[in-house]
């Protein structure tokens, strides 16, 4: 069983307003920086914050009344979890979700609060899969987040309000986990708009969809990454024949290039996208000569990010861009001088966040004391001037390197 334009077209009518019509805008400035048109479907505005309810609803729609009765279980680390809660409760079906321990706590409370049962089991999408089968044998419908022909049907809706909304594409990006965003938004544009290349993009811990195309050599890596929502080490059986038959390409990023652009989106744009949503920035960041020139859509996939893990990838791409450093200086052990280079810091536009002094354990004199100043600047350029002014009196100043600027990765 496959999905068709025809299937597509249908979940359209089958959702009708139940799900937002979200805006797909011109960006101008993430254009300039990357050198291509860029052109951003805003799916993390969703009710739900992820374009995955349009999936989630067409399937329940689908239902006979035997199954409705019965209820539904769903395994997701998240953002299928909010789909299946929310519409199953608005339809009246009970619904059960399985989600993995490690799934971020905003996930996890909100799909209670839409009144779903949600059971922690394993700490792997892979794991907590495992145990559909026990739900299923007690009369629940398995409700696939990725591997289902009306699943894929639904998440397709997403390029049809692109190909209508929007100018004409030279190409379209979007995140790739199970593979039923990328299967379904395949299969509108080949039909609706077929001279438009549909590109997708995972991250180097998970390129499963990459490696079952033949474009990725070696195993998944899996681990910890920050775009849980496409944390998947093997794509479903019809997603994978979909993407062999209609996807052009993927781009295979690193995370610290997802972090850049979660960072980018928020400062840019003001939306907030979670890792899998930024994923296909990303793209764009890690092969810009792929899309320089081009007109690009760029579907942001969902915003459902835990606030601790947002404030320290925030603070990271402060360190990328050279807005949050660490000086080390050395100066004679007598007092007045830790306020010295302090009010000197001040003075040359840094705001001291932290301050490590040092008599002990850092090589040098006994007579000599090591200061590590943790600095907020305005530009990158203002902690050259501080060095210059901080040796040129006669401190011994550097700079503590902490993070190097990310490297491209490879690209399938």
């Amino acid at each position: 069983m496959s999905v068709s334009i025809s299937d597509v077209r249908r979940a359209r009518v089958r959702l009708g307003d139940a799900i937002a019509r979200t805006p797909f805008l011109l960006s101008h400035t993430l254009s300039e920086l990357v050198g291509a048109e860029i052109w951003l479907k805003f799916e993390n505005l969703q009710f739900t914050g992820s374009f995955k309810e349009r999936g989630a609803l067409n399937k329940l729609l689908t239902l006979d009344d035997h199954a409705r009765t019965h209820g539904v279980v769903a395994v997701s680390a998240g953002n299928h979890a909010q789909g299946v809660a929310l519409h199953a409760r608005r339809l009246g079906i009970p619904a059960t979700i399985i989600m993995p321990s490690t799934t971020p706590t905003v996930k996890v409370s909100r799909t209670e609060s839409f009144g779903a049962r949600v059971e922690l089991i394993g700490r792997s999408f892979d794991e907590a899969s495992a145990e559909v089968a026990r739900f299923v044998a007690r009369g629940l419908t398995f409700i696939h987040p990725f591997d289902d022909p009306d699943v894929m049907a639904g998440q397709g809706t997403v390029a049809l309000e692109m190909i209508e909304q929007g100018p004409p594409l030279d190409m379209v990006v979007a995140a790739v986990g199970g593979g039923g965003l990328i299967g379904g938004v395949a299969t509108a544009f080949k039909s609706e708009a077929p001279a438009t290349q549909v590109v997708g993009v995972e991250t180097e811990l998970y390129p499963s969809m990459a490696r079952a195309m033949g474009r990725h050599d070696g195993p998944v890596p899996g681990g910890a990454t920050i775009a849980e929502g496409i944390a998947v080490t093997e794509p479903g059986h019809l997603t994978r024949l979909v993407a062999r038959e209609r996807v052009d390409g993927i781009v295979v990023v690193r995370e610290a290039q997802i972090e850049e652009a979660v960072a980018l989106l928020l400062q840019i744009e003001k939306t907030l996208c979670e890792g899998a949503g930024a994923a296909p920035l990303a793209a764009l960041l890690t092969d810009p000569a792929r899309f320089r020139g081009r007109r690009v859509g760029l579907i942001l996939g969902g915003g459902n990010i835990d606030v601790r893990l947002l404030t320290a990838m925030l603070q990271r791409h402060l360190v990328r861009a050279g807005q949050l450093v660490r000086f080390r200086v050395v100066t004679p052990d007598n007092a007045g001088f830790l306020g010295t280079v302090a009010t000197r810091i001040g003075q040359l536009g840094g705001t001291i966040l932290e301050v490590d002094h040092d008599r002990v354990f850092e090589d040098g004199s006994a007579q000599s004391a090591s200061m590590i100043f943790t600095v907020e600047l305005p530009d990158r350029a203002r902690g050259g001037r501080i060095l210059r002014v901080l040796n040129g009196e006669g401190f011994r100043a550097s700079l503590v390197e902490t993070h190097t600027p990310y490297p491209m990765s490879a690209v399938a």
